[in-house]
């Protein structure tokens, strides 16, 4: 009988087309932010990562002694020019130093730790806010709770991915392939999803 009482009290959990015009226009705009920040992305991995790896005139680790080192003297000059963009690349800061440094001051390990929580924090922050909009949709607990969860495997598998290939094995590359396609995958859904049901609905949709 108390259970009866409590579940009477219960409301039902709130759905994106039931939300009144501005709560619509707060996740429109929420959306269309993110996207334009994975496709800013997905931008920044075709220059920086995918052109330079196989589409650059000279393989990757095949360069000679000359070209070596000209192209230290130019990472020197300038520091944006620091060859990261070649996936496959061989390079180590441990290779070209003399004095073997402690792991934790090595200029690899810096960098990627730097990419580590920059993207943690970046990418997590999309998907929390994705998240909020997941938990309103008009589906089933099951299908939000995958949509919630996944998107943060996926960027787990993704940083996880630059440490291995870094200090293992390049081919750990490919691991970017699914950790990207989880939370690529899983934004692009709730996005359809949520612009389907906020607008692409039948009116009588909003009262069930």
């Amino acid at each position: 009988m108390g259970e009866n009482n409590i579940q009477g009290r219960i409301q039902k959990w709130p759905t994106l087309a039931q939300l009144p015009a501005p709560a619509k226009a707060l996740v429109t705009v929420v959306i269309l932010t993110m996207a334009f920040a994975m496709v800013g992305a997905l931008g920044q991995i075709i220059v920086h990562d995918i052109i330079p790896t196989f589409f650059s005139g000279q393989p990757a680790g095949r360069l000679d002694n000359s070209e070596k080192s000209e192209q230290h003297a130019s990472k020197e000059s300038d520091p944006a020019s620091s060859g990261r963009g070649d996936l496959f690349s061989e390079e180590s800061s441990q290779a070209e130093t003399t004095e073997k440094q402690p792991l934790y001051q090595t200029e690899q390990f810096v960098w990627i730790l730097k990419w580590t929580h920059i993207h943690f924090f970046g990418m997590n922050m999309i998907f929390i806010f994705m998240g909020a909009i997941t938990i309103l949709l008009n589906i089933s607990v099951r299908a939000r709770t995958w949509l919630v969860i996944l998107p943060f495997i996926g960027v787990l598998v993704d940083i996880t991915a630059m440490w291995l290939k870094g200090y293992f094995s390049t081919a750990f590359f490919w691991l970017h392939i699914p950790g990207g396609g989880l939370f690529g995958i899983a934004f692009a859904i709730v996005s359809v999803r949520a612009f389907w049901e906020m607008y692409g609905v039948r009116k009588n949709y909003a009262q069930q």
